[in-house]
């Protein structure tokens, strides 16, 4: 993020706060030595972590076990020119232990395609950036409503 480019930063708590709002998500992980984002369900776990719910035999399991990833949640309103972005980076695993899984089975996140086996994986929460715009203006007074783009 850039502190001049007319976007509020936010806090961690404030993040956090914001992500356990909505249901929704994208991880965005290297596939074949290419960047690739996919929309996931998730949760927030106790240590901040992001958890999301996945079938044990996916592609994406094998390419985040062990591996740094960024995590973005947003809530926009378009007619307002208005919303919030937050990004969490962090190492992904994939949870082994038997009462951490039945635990996350129980109050974890829910797929949206549920599988015969799932897996959850964790993000830890080591870096967590955010950002907001209020009603379409800048931090400098810019009113984006009254803008048109020429393109």
């Amino acid at each position: 993020m850039y502190s001049n480019d007319g976007f509020r930063e936010l806090g961690r708590l404030e993040c956090l706060r914001l992500l356990g709002k909505v249901p929704v998500g994208r991880i965005v992980y290297t596939r074949q030595a290419l960047p690739a984002v996919l929309p996931v369900t998730f949760c927030l776990d106790g240590d901040d972590a992001v958890v999301l719910c996945t079938s044990a035999t996916s592609e994406l399991v094998r390419a985040v076990d062990g591996t740094v990833v960024a995590f973005e949640a947003d809530e926009v309103d378009a007619a307002a020119h208005s919303g919030w972005s937050v990004v969490v980076t962090g190492p992904a695993t994939v949870v082994t232990d038997p009462l951490e899984h039945e635990r996350l089975a129980r109050n974890g996140p829910r797929s949206w395609a549920p599988w015969p086996r799932q897996v959850f994986v964790r993000i830890a929460a080591e870096l967590v950036t955010g950002r907001e715009l209020f009603g379409g203006r800048t931090l400098y007074g810019v009113d984006l409503t009254a803008w048109t783009w020429d393109g």
